[in-house]
This record gives C-alpha cells, structure tokens and sequence, in this order.
C-alpha cells in the first residue's frame, strides 16, 4: 500500500464489520511501500474496532512496488509472528471482505494444505483492459506454458511462509513465484469490488512492467521456449532455401534474378534465428549462476520498522 490511507481507512471498517463471526483473532499488518505522506501525517485514525484486535503498519525505507512489497511481508510475519492463516489483499477494496471470508473458509475446508487464490470471475475494469488482459494472458501461456488466472488476493496457510521466504523469485512476482515453486494452491472464483477512495495509480507502463515481471519468474522455459522457435524458423530457413535453389537449377519457371533475392533474404532470416538461439541460450545460463535475492536472508534491510496504531484493550498506539 502507498499513500492509499483514506481507502485502507475504509476497507479496514469493512473487515471489522464481515470478521464479526470469525473464530480465529484477527490482527492486520499494513505494508507501507514508502509512502510520501506517513499515517502520522495523513490525520486518518484507525479504530477502535469491534472485531479486529491489532493493527500495525510496517514501514519500507524504500519504495519497491507491490510484489516486492508482498516479498518482505511475508517473511516479516514469518519470523515475527505467531499466525495459523495470512490473508494477502489490497488496501483499495478492491479486494473485498466477502471474498476474503470465502478464501479463509475453502482454505480450511482443506485443511490448511493449500495456498487459495482468488479467481476473477467477474472483472470491473473497462473493455480495452480486458482486451489488452486476455492477450496477455494468451502471450503468457505460449512463453510459459501456464496459465494465469489469479493475483494477489490469496489465503496462505502459516506453513507455507517458510517456503515462501526462500523463493527468490517471490521478488518479481508472488502468485507467479508460487506456480514456479510448485507450491500446492487452488483458485477460488471471486469479484472484485470498486476501490474504495482515490484513483489507482496504476498506469499502462507500471502494467506492463508488472506483466513482464510475472513472465520473467519463469526464464528459463521462456528462454528454451524462444530458443526452440529460433532453432525452428533456421530449419525452415534452410529449408526454403534448399527448394529456391531446387527451382533454379533444376527448372525452367525461374524468373532472372529472383532466386538472389530470395535466398538472400532467407539467409538474413536464418542468420537472425541462429543470434537468437545463441542469445537466448546464455540468457537462460545466466539466470541460472546469477546471486539472486533472498528474503528470508535479506528482508531486513529494507524495513525500517513496525508501529502499533491499534491494540484492542489497549489505549494509544505503541512501537515494535
């Protein structure tokens, strides 16, 4: 969350509302992504709240964008609290408190053996987003060989933090670090809900960033992937050329000059396809010795610390 406080005001309301019934105690950890008004500034309260028994805000001392931000949340509560569910969701609302209820639920139907993604089934976004989401989507199935159905919004069960404190590509992408990880998860059919306050500021660059950054989790088959259609289009390089030249020699039906021109570009084409195998092939062997990030080693230094705003039974706000 970053500079979202008057939404993350409202949807916390909401969630003390639909956690009346909860049997578990609730606590929330808002991740700040270093926002440029701090919750001191911002003149917001949070509470007091009926259902909910702890609210605190862990600032970043940098901001890093959502995924990263997921990244060091996950591994602080790991190591620092004593949880048997987390709940990861949008401060905006978008991310309702409904459909929050119904993760929790299927995700103890199970037994806590399964992280539980939620599945857009119905989106709110505009046509040109849901025509420019399904092309990606269909781009991400052909470079990956997956699918992606599924964001953020996930119940994850206290055991899978320690695995997921250790999947270095969490870093770039949380829902896309668990499919690679083979970390056992379902997805859960969900609407998403209309944000809160404000205006998102997500715009098309930070989209397509946030694209790639999914895509890039799995280098590897994207570079054998790559390297296989490169290897291809050269057999068919060579092919059409060896049937250019077949025509020039051995029939009359050439036109004169043709068969340069042809062959010329063919092996312009066979030559790029031979750069790309050679280029895509050191990619994927430099992904695999390049020093990555660790969050369960390496969180720490991007916190800058923990602020109790709300306790239940408690007056005032304390620091951890």
């Amino acid at each position: 969350m970053r500079d979202d406080w008057a939404a993350l005001s409202l949807l916390l309301r909401a969630l003390d509302l639909e956690f009346a019934n909860a049997e578990a105690n609730t606590s929330v950890l808002i991740i700040d992504d270093c926002s440029e008004q701090r919750f001191v500034e911002s003149g917001i309260q949070f509470g007091p709240f009926a259902n909910l028994d702890r609210i605190a805000i862990l600032e970043l001392k940098r901001n890093l964008g959502h995924q990263r931000a997921i990244a060091l949340g996950l591994t602080y509560i790991d190591a620092n609290i004593d949880t048997s569910l987390v709940l990861v969701m949008d401060g905006d609302g978008e991310d309702t408190p409904g459909e929050a209820l119904k993760l929790i639920a299927r995700c103890r139907e199970l037994g806590n053996s399964k992280i539980i993604f939620a599945r857009r089934a119905k989106r709110s976004e505009g046509p040109i987003f849901r025509a420019g989401y399904s092309i990606y989507k269909a781009l991400y199935r052909i470079l990956t060989g997956r699918n992606y159905r599924f964001g953020n919004f996930s119940a994850i069960p206290a055991k899978f933090l320690g695995r997921l404190s250790v999947i270095s590509e969490g870093w770039n992408h949380y829902a896309s670090a668990v499919m690679k990880a083979r970390v056992p998860f379902e997805e859960v059919a969900t609407e998403r809900g209309p944000r809160l306050s404000g205006k998102t500021k997500m715009n098309t660059t930070a989209l397509v960033i946030h694209g790639l950054s999914a895509i890039s989790v799995h280098s590897e088959v994207v570079g054998v992937r790559m390297l296989a259609a490169s290897l291809g289009l050269t057999v068919v390089s060579l092919f059409l050329v060896a049937i250019v030249a077949a025509v020039r020699l051995f029939t009359d039906r050439a036109v004169p000059g043709w068969a340069t021109y042809v062959t010329a570009f063919l092996v312009v084409i066979m030559l790029q396809s031979v750069t790309l195998s050679f280029f895509f092939s050191f990619i994927v062997l430099s992904g695999r010795e390049n020093a990555t990030f660790l969050p369960e080693r390496d969180h720490h230094y991007f916190i800058a610390g923990e602020t109790v705003v709300f306790e239940r039974g408690q007056a005032g706000a304390s620091n951890a």
